[in-house]
C-alpha cells in the first residue's frame, strides 16, 4: 500500500512537471526516477538493466547515425527543383520528398535542409509552405521504425516488457496510409494558412557601419574604456580591420585609426553613435561581413532558453554575436542583451573562427542557413554511404541482422570514411533522450513492482467493460494525443505505454494494438508548435501564430485520428 501511495505520487508530480512547468523534460524524469530508486521501489540491478536496454541502445545509434546522414547530399540537391510557379504541385512535391526522407532520417534534418530553400523561393509566400512541412517530416516519421524517436521509444518499452521489440516495417501500412491521405488533406486545406508574405531576414536592418577617423579620439583606447561595451541599444558585434575581421570583439581589443564597427540592435539608436569623436557612419556593405553570419533556430530544452543574452554568456560559450532576433515573425528590438531567449527564437549570428568546433551548438541551435553547414561530402561517400544504410535496411527488415548490430555497422564505415569524425559524435551524443527514456523505463519498473499499473488498468477496464476493448483503444490513442499537443511527442509515448500495456494485459489480448494507438497517438502533434521539434522550428521562420497552427492542423488531425483507429484493428487483431 504504500508503495503505491509513493510512486502514485511521483507519477502525479512527474505529470505535474511536464504539463504545468516550463522544467526540461529531462530534469522532471530524472528527479521522478531519482524519487523511485531512492524509495526503494527500483533496485540498483533494474536501474542499470533499463540504462542498457537495447531498444534504447539502438534509439542512441540511430540518432548518431542520422549525424552522418544528414551530411549526404541527396535532399540538398533535390531541394532547389521542389518549388516553381504552380503552387499546389510544389506543395506535393515538397511534401513527398519530405515524408520520405524523414522515414529514414531525422525529421528535424529534414525540416532544416529544405526551410532555407522554402523560405527563399520566388514563387510563393513562406507561410504557405512551412507549416505543411513540418507536417510532412511528421507523417513520414511514421512509416518505419526508425522515422521517429517516439516509434523506437515505444519499441524500447515493448522489448523490456515481453523481450521482443517492434519490426522495421511494422508501421508502414497504416504510417503510409495516413501519410498519403494527410497530404491530401494537407493540400486541401492548405487555404486555411496565412497569406501573408514574411519580408526576408536582411542583416542591413540589423547592422549599423561605423569608421573610425584618423583623428578620432577612440584611438589606441580598449572597447571597455570607450564606453563602447554596454551600450543602452546597441552591440558591438565586429571589427573590419583592413582585411581582416575580429569577430567577436573582447573589451580589450584596442581601436585603431581606420576600424570599421560593426553594431547591431535598435537602429533608431544610430544617434547615440554621433556623439563619439571621429566616427563616422556608413551602410553596411556587401563582401567580408557578410561571409560569416549564419541564421539559426534555437531548440527546446537549450541551455540558453529562459535566460538573457548577457547571463547566458553567449560570446563566450559559442564564439558567436547575436546581430539580430525574430519572435513571431518580428524583429525584437532593445538592448540585445537583456532579451530572454525563448525556444524557437530564430537568430541571425555573426560567428568567429571556433563557432563550429564548439561542442553545445546541437544541442541549442538548429542551423537554417545552408551556407555555413557542415564539410560537403564528396559523391563516393554519398553513394557508399548511401549502399550501406540500404543494406542495413534491408537486411533488418528481413531479420537476418539485428538492428542494433546493422546501426553499428553504418556508424563504423562512417568514420572510416571521414563522413564523421569522433568530435561529431561527441558532440552530438544523445545524452538527454537517453537519460529521459532510462529514466521512463526505471518507472514503468516501479509502476510494475508496485503493482500500481495493475490497478490503473482493471479500473480502467471496468469502467470501459461495457464498450469493448475498441473503446479502451480509442481511449488509449485520445489520452497519448491529448499528452503529446500538452508537453511533447517522447514524453507522451514515455507516459502512455506501461497503462496501455496493462490494459491489454487486463483485457486478455494482444498489446500490438494498444501499442500501436500509443505511437501514432504519440506522433500526432498537428494542433500546436509545442509538442514537436519541427512546429516549433517553423513557427518563427512564418510567422506563425497559435491559431494558424490550430486552423490549419486541425483537419489533418482529425483525418489522421480517424484512419488510424480504424486502421490499427484491422493490421494488428486484438
Amino acid at each position: 500500500m504504500i508503495d503505491q501511495l509513493l510512486i502514485s505520487g511521483l507519477f502525479i508530480a512527474l505529470i505535474g512537471g511536464l504539463v504545468f512547468t516550463d522544467w526540461p523534460a529531462v530534469r522532471v524524469f530524472t528527479a521522478a526516477m531519482a524519487g523511485a530508486y531512492f524509495t526503494g521501489l527500483v533496485g540498483t540491478a533494474e536501474v542499470l538493466d533499463k540504462a542498457t536496454n537495447s531498444g534504447l541502445i539502438t534509439l542512441v545509434l540511430l540518432l548518431l547515425v542520422s549525424v552522418g546522414l544528414e551530411k549526404l547530399s541527396w535532399l540538398s540537391s533535390l531541394s532547389g527543383k521542389l518549388i516553381t510557379a504552380s503552387y499546389y504541385p510544389s506543395l506535393l512535391r515538397m511534401g513527398l520528398v519530405t515524408a520520405f526522407f524523414s522515414a529514414f532520417v531525422n525529421n528535424t534534418a529534414v525540416v532544416a535542409t529544405l526551410a532555407h530553400t522554402v523560405r527563399s523561393n520566388r514563387h510563393h509566400p513562406a507561410s504557405k509552405l512551412l507549416i505543411p512541412l513540418s507536417y510532412a517530416a511528421i507523417l513520414g516519421g511514421t512509416m518505419t521504425l526508425i522515422g521517429t524517436s517516439t516509434n523506437l521509444i515505444v519499441s524500447s518499452f515493448l522489448e523490456d516488457a515481453t523481450g521482443q521489440g517492434l519490426a522495421f516495417f511494422d508501421f508502414f501500412i497504416v504510417g503510409a496510409s495516413v501519410t498519403g491521405l494527410g497530404l491530401l488533406v494537407i493540400m486541401l486545406s492548405s487555404r486555411l494558412l496565412p497569406a501573408g508574405k514574411l519580408e526576408p531576414i536582411d542583416v542591413n536592418q540589423y547592422l549599423i557601419e561605423a569608421e573610425v577617423g584618423p583623428d578620432s579620439e577612440l584611438i589606441g583606447k580598449t572597447i571597455f574604456e570607450n564606453g563602447l561595451r554596454d551600450m543602452e541599444n546597441l552591440f558591438l558585434v565586429e571589427i573590419v580591420r583592413d582585411a581582416h575581421l575580429i569577430s567577436p570583439v573582447a573589451p580589450g581589443e584596442y581601436i585603431a585609426a581606420g576600424d570599421k564597427l560593426i553594431f547591431s540592435g535598435d537602429v533608431a539608436a544610430i544617434n547615440v553613435l554621433e556623439s563619439y569623436h571621429g566616427l563616422h557612419l556608413f551602410a553596411v556593405e556587401e563582401g567580408l561581413l557578410r561571409e560569416n553570419m549564419m541564421e539559426v533556430i534555437v531548440m527546446p530544452n537549450a541551455a540558453i532558453e529562459g535566460r538573457t543574452v548577457k547571463e547566458s554568456g553567449f560570446r563566450s560559450m559559442f564564439d558567436a554575436a547575436i546581430v539580430g532576433m525574430r519572435r513571431g515573425g518580428k524583429r525584437l528590438s532593445g538592448k540585445l542583451g537583456n532579451l530572454t531567449i525563448q525556444a524557437g527564437d530564430s537568430m541571425i549570428l555573426a560567428v568567429g573562427p571556433d563557432f563550429n568546433d564548439r561542442k553545445n551548438l546541437d544541442k541549442n541551435f538548429v542551423v537554417i542557413n545552408e551556407a555555413v553547414a557542415g564539410v560537403a561530402t564528396s559523391p563516393i561517400q554519398n553513394y557508399l554511404v548511401s549502399a550501406v544504410a540500404v543494406g542495413v535496411i534491408a537486411l533488418a527488415s528481413m531479420g537476418l541482422v539485428t538492428l542494433v548490430k546493422g546501426l553499428a555497422f553504418l556508424l563504423a564505415c562512417m568514420l572510416v570514411l571521414g563522413v564523421i569524425k569522433t568530435s561529431d559524435l561527441r558532440r552530438r551524443f544523445p545524452f538527454e533522450i537517453w537519460l529521459i527514456i532510462a529514466s521512463a523505463l526505471t518507472l514503468a519498473q516501479a509502476l510494475n513492482n508496485s503493482g500500481f499499473v495493475v490497478i490503473i488498468a482493471e479500473t480502467l477496464h471496468s469502467n470501459l467493460a461495457d464498450y469493448g476493448p475498441y473503446a479502451a483503444l480509442v481511449g488509449i490513442y485520445l489520452m497519448t494525443l491529448l499528452l503529446t499537443e500538452a508537453m511533447t511527442n517522447n514524453a507522451a509515448a514515455a507516459l502512455s505505454f506501461p497503462i496501455a500495456f496493462g490494459l491489454a494485459e487486463s483485457y486478455g489480448l494482444s498489446h500490438m494494438p494498444f501499442v500501436m494507438a500509443v505511437a501514432y497517438g504519440a506522433s500526432a502533434s498537428f494542433l500546436t508548435p509545442y509538442g514537436y521539434t519541427t512546429n516549433l522550428m517553423v513557427q518563427n521562420l512564418g510567422g506563425y501564430s497559435l491559431g494558424d497552427y490550430f486552423k490549419a492542423g486541425l483537419p489533418l488531425s482529425i483525418a489522421y485520428s480517424l484512419l488510424v483507429i480504424y486502421l490499427i484493428p484491422l493490421i494488428f487483431p486484438f
